[in-house]
């Protein structure tokens, strides 16, 4: 706990993020469930302390140094696999309402052993393909804040994310330093899907010195219906 604890307050302290002891319980009990759930359920290849601290948690809570939630605000996590980065910034930010969007049952049980034991309220599990749940009332149109890490291509994510947001919300996309690659092809799909591109920021992840890129899409007018289409299409025919 000692060592942990000390890397996680030395990065988050180092990239400005607000770290408390209750907040560090939490992310302590976090890095005890995913080790152990991992033996079974595969659910990361990063196990070393070091790593899981800065290169899973840190770096989830990277998009807090572009967005500052209000209370009650809607965030959607798009393929949260082991919870990241929406838990993270779920226990940062603790009056967020949260849904996780996973379409492996397991990783989804997971997810919701996880939401239970570090007591957090307002957060939603829902296992399923986001090509479906955009569709559904009660998820389409309704966030403040989309949230996709290490899923897809920028122009399938923006087919993914955009149907959920409110006009004026935003996706923040965590990518690595190759999203340059992928940002000429985007053109098209904002413009279908009613979203600007706002702000594609660099992020130093304490300790380690990895490069990150934080792309900040606002959402600017109304999804039309058929989006998103079927699933798999986004993926084999990116807009």
């Amino acid at each position: 706990m000692h060592e942990f604890k000390r890397i996680l307050l030395a990065a988050a302290a180092a990239l400005g993020l607000p770290m408390t002891e209750a907040m560090c319980d939490r992310f302590f009990l976090y890095y005890r469930l995913l080790i152990e759930w991992n033996e079974k359920f595969n659910l990361t290849s990063l196990v070393d302390l070091r790593d899981v601290v800065v290169k899973h948690f840190i770096d989830s809570l990277t998009c807090l140094l572009i967005y500052n939630p209000v209370a009650g605000a809607r965030l959607i996590d798009i393929g949260a696999g082991a919870g990241f980065p929406g838990l993270p910034v779920k226990i940062v930010c603790e009056d967020l309402r949260c849904t996780l969007i996973e379409s492996s049952a397991k990783k989804a049980v997971f997810l919701r052993h996880v939401t239970a034991s570090l007591d957090l309220a307002d957060v939603e599990v829902a296992c399923g393909r986001a090509e479906e749940l955009a569709h559904r009332v009660c998820y389409r149109a309704c966030f403040d804040l989309a949230l996709a890490r290490a899923v897809a291509p920028l122009p399938v994510l923006l087919e993914y994310a955009l149907p959920f947001l409110k006009i004026g919300g935003f996706f923040i996309a965590l990518k690595g330093p190759a999203v340059h690659e992928e940002l000429p092809a985007c053109g098209n799909a904002l413009n279908v899907l009613g979203g600007s591109v706002k702000e594609v920021k660099t992020v130093f992840l304490p300790i380690t010195g990895d490069m990150r890129k934080l792309v900040v899409v606002e959402k600017t007018g109304p999804t039309p219906a058929k989006y998103p289409r079927r699933p798999g299409v986004p993926q084999r025919r990116p807009l």
